[in-house]
């Protein structure tokens, strides 16, 4: 129910959808001779708004927080053995991968690139992969068996990786992951996702129980230079500023609901 609902909200509440349903209403409502005076101020600051969200770097402004709260993990600094790699699905599309017969990756690509990368450079850990399907709507196959055939095709022996298919979200990601591999206590276990990402998984982990490493990847700006530069079109400013909202309105909820351990996770565990 949860799930269901977590969806649903998203769908209505992500700001590139509220600004463009304001602008649409803004403009039927100025058909209207008693409403068109709301109506042409609600247009124009919609309007106003979804140019200064889809051009200006304000989104980038939002998600530079979270992709600097973990930084960068230096495996010379890892101090022992690694149990294993935890690689959170969402990179994957299994409606495109599986009838195609391909693996099918989105721009999260080095979740799953960079996880063989690290699996073959520290040989004897497990690679665990966890993710089924998230879609709500559409009737999809999940991508696990693609990355595991692209996996071995890497030169990742089959017999060091293992899949979990039932989850649905990150909070299902720690919970089932945990179960399936039972991580003993001082273990390292290495968990790779997003940078952005990072902050809500890492707390919902620890609050699981799975105290993990966090490897991020998937860094979507360069730094704070991009402070100072545009985007180059509407839609990729709007859908930056829905990434970042989905982040920061994610570790808000979750915090809400008992299901991490921090509203803004740390490095060092608080």
């Amino acid at each position: 129910m949860v799930f269901v609902a977590s969806k649903v909200l998203w769908m209505l509440v992500q700001p590139s959808t509220l600004l463009w349903l304001a602008l649409v209403v803004g403009l039927l409502a100025m058909r209207r001779s008693e409403a068109r005076v709301w109506g042409r101020r609600l247009a124009t600051v919609s309007a106003v708004l979804i140019l200064v969200a889809g051009v200006s770097p304000v989104s980038t402004a939002l998600i530079l927080p979270l992709e600097h709260r973990f930084p960068r993990l230096d495996m010379q600094a890892v101090d022992g053995p690694v149990a294993g790699i935890i690689v959170l699905g969402g990179a994957e599309d299994g409606r495109i991968s599986v009838p195609r017969g391909q693996l099918h990756l989105n721009e999260a690509a080095e979740r799953i690139t960079e996880a063989a990368r690290l699996a073959r450079a520290l040989p004897g850990t497990r690679l665990v992969f966890t993710g089924g399907v998230a879609a709500l709507i559409r009737d999809e196959p999940p991508g696990a068996s693609a990355v595991v055939a692209h996996w071995t095709a890497m030169g990742v022996p089959a017999d060091r990786i293992q899949i979990e298919t039932r989850s649905r979200n990150t909070y299902e990601n720690a919970v089932f992951t945990r179960d399936l591999v039972r991580p003993k206590p001082g273990d390292r276990w290495l968990l790779v996702t997003s940078a952005a990402h990072m902050p809500r998984s890492v707390g919902i982990f620890r609050h699981a129980g799975f105290d993990v490493v966090p490897y991020p990847v998937d860094y979507r700006t360069a730094g704070t230079g991009d402070l100072l530069q545009p985007f180059p079109s509407i839609p990729a400013g709007l859908r930056r500023l829905d990434d970042a909202a989905r982040e920061w309105g994610g570790l808000l909820a979750y915090w809400m609901l008992g299901r991490t351990s921090e509203l803004f996770p740390a490095p060092t565990r608080r």
